[in-house]
């Protein structure tokens, strides 16, 4: 079986008056986090962790923030388009692993939503994703509520068949 892996890293500012916008999930909080796009840091960790994978940059040359038309734009979107151009390369997502960075809010109970939402975009079972919530114990900057960051690592399987080695 041919396998590529990738890891990706995200990281946003918490501000008044923004959304807090994670895996696709809008979540109750008195802040969100500050971006050119949703600033969702989840699902712009994963689309990096995908590229990274098959060596194809990140997600700033694809979406760069120069650029107005993805002002606001919707992070699973842009993921669908990571997904599709993987396929394009003759490759899928196997499976997903994260971790989301934050003190506040909890998280947990915004998880499984999460995952459907990105399993669904992705075109993948919910179970092929994992992501974890954890505090960075009031250390850095998710410690102090400046911000939220987040972590995945993506491996992907190639669409091709195996050729019979025997």
């Amino acid at each position: 079986m041919k396998i590529r892996i990738g890891n990706g890293y995200d990281i946003h500012c918490l501000v008044s008056e923004r959304p807090l916008i994670l895996g696709g999930v809008k979540i109750p909080h008195e802040k969100g986090l500050l971006g050119h796009s949703d600033a969702d840091v989840l699902t712009h960790a994963i689309m990096d962790a995908m590229l990274g994978a098959l060596s194809l940059g990140d997600i700033g040359h694809y979406f760069p923030p120069s650029d107005p038309k993805w002002a606001g734009a919707d992070s699973l979107v842009l993921l669908s388009q990571v997904n599709q151009l993987i396929k394009e390369k003759g490759w899928q997502v196997n499976n997903i692993d994260s971790v989301i960075v934050a003190e506040r809010p909890k998280l947990k109970p915004h998880i499984p939503i999460m995952r459907d939402r990105l399993s669904t975009v992705l075109q993948i079972n919910a179970s092929q994703i994992s992501i974890k919530a954890t505090t960075n114990e009031k250390l850095g900057p998710e410690g102090r509520e400046e911000g939220i960051s987040a972590y995945a690592v993506a491996l992907l399987v190639s669409l091709e068949p195996e050729e019979n080695i025997y």
